[in-house]
C-alpha cells in the first residue's frame, strides 16, 4: 500500500442491480474511492452483469445471503488485501451474508450490514447478538493494527441522529437497548468518526422512500464508520453525501492518512 492517503466509501445501495440502473457505475467513476463497501446488495454474484463484477481497477468481493434478493454485502477495492474473510463462522449470521473483512497493512476493514430489528423482539435479539459477535471477532486485531467497522448499523445513536426521536423511541432502530449497544462500542474504544468532524444536527444517511422523507430531510443517521481509538488520528475527514441518489440511503466517506 504505497499511497499516502486513501478514501473509503460505505453505501447501502438497497439492491445493487436497482442501483446499477440508476447510475451506480457513473457514481463509482466520479467518487474515485479506493475502497467501496456496499450493503444490502440483494444479489448473488452470478446474477450480476460483468460490468458490476469487473469494474476497471477494482477487485470485487461478494458475500450473499442464501435467500435470493435479500441482504448481502460487497466490497470493491483498488488496494490488494492481505487477507479476505467472509462471515463470522456462525451459521445463523452467515446464511444472511452480513460481513466481509478485508485486511491491509495498517488496518482491517469490516464491511457489515447489521440486522434490522423490525420483525419483532427475536430479531432485535439477533441484531444485538450480531453486534456482540462482530466486535468480539475483531478484538484479536486491536493490538496489531487499526480496526474500521463500517456499514449500515440500522441504529441511530442519539437524538441528534434522527429527525423525530420522541416518535421513534419505541421503534427498532432507536430502542434503548440498540442505542446502548452503540454506547458499548464506543466504550470498547471505538470512535464514531463522522461525529468527530461534524457535530451538527440534520446530518442523515437514510430516508423513508414511501413517505418521500428525503425531500423534507426527515431522516436517520444509521450508516457509520467506527474506528479504533488508536487509528482514529489517521482519519483526516468524514463526510455524508446526501446529493448522491439511487437508494434510500446515501454514501458516507472517510479519508485516511497512512
Amino acid at each position: 500500500m504505497d499511497k499516502k492517503s486513501i478514501t473509503i466509501y460505505t453505501w447501502n445501495v438497497n439492491g445493487i442491480r436497482a442501483a446499477h440502473k440508476k447510475g451506480f457505475l457513473d457514481w463509482v467513476k466520479k467518487a474515485k474511492g479506493d475502497i467501496i463497501c456496499l450493503q444490502e446488495t440483494k444479489a448473488q454474484p452470478d446474477q450480476l452483469p460483468d460490468e458490476l463484477i469487473k469494474i476497471k481497477g477494482y477487485e470485487s468481493i461478494w458475500f450473499s445471503a442464501e435467500k435470493k434478493g435479500y441482504s448481502g454485502v460487497g466490497t470493491y477495492t483498488k488496494i490488494k488485501p492481505k487477507n479476505i474473510f467472509k462471515g463470522l463462522g456462525k451459521n445463523e449470521f452467515d446464511v444472511e451474508g452480513r460481513v466481509i473483512f478485508t485486511e491491509y497493512d495498517k488496518f482491517i476493514l469490516a464491511n457489515a450490514y447489521f440486522p434490522n430489528g423490525g420483525r419483532g423482539p427475536e430479531r432485535v435479539e439477533y441484531k444485538l447478538r450480531f453486534y456482540d459477535e462482530l466486535f468480539a471477532y475483531l478484538n484479536k486485531y486491536r493490538d496489531r493494527k487499526g480496526v474500521i467497522v463500517t456499514g449500515d448499523y440500522n441504529t441511530a445513536h442519539k437524538e441528534i441522529d434522527l429527525s423525530r426521536p420522541k416518535e421513534n423511541e419505541n421503534n427498532t432502530g432507536f430502542l434503548p437497548e440498540e442505542r446502548a449497544w452503540i454506547d458499548t462500542i464506543i466504550n470498547l474504544g471505538y470512535v464514531d468518526i463522522f461525529r468527530k468532524f461534524n457535530k451538527k444536527p440534520e446530518q442523515y444517511t437514510y430516508w423513508d422512500m414511501f413517505t418521500r422523507a428525503r425531500e423534507r430531510n426527515v431522516g436517520w443517521r444509521i450508516d457509520y464508520f467506527m474506528v479504533s481509538e488508536d487509528f482514529a488520528g489517521n482519519i483526516t475527514s468524514a463526510k455524508i453525501h446526501p446529493d448522491v441518489f439511487g437508494s434510500d440511503h446515501c454514501p458516507v466517506s472517510i479519508k485516511i492518512k497512512l
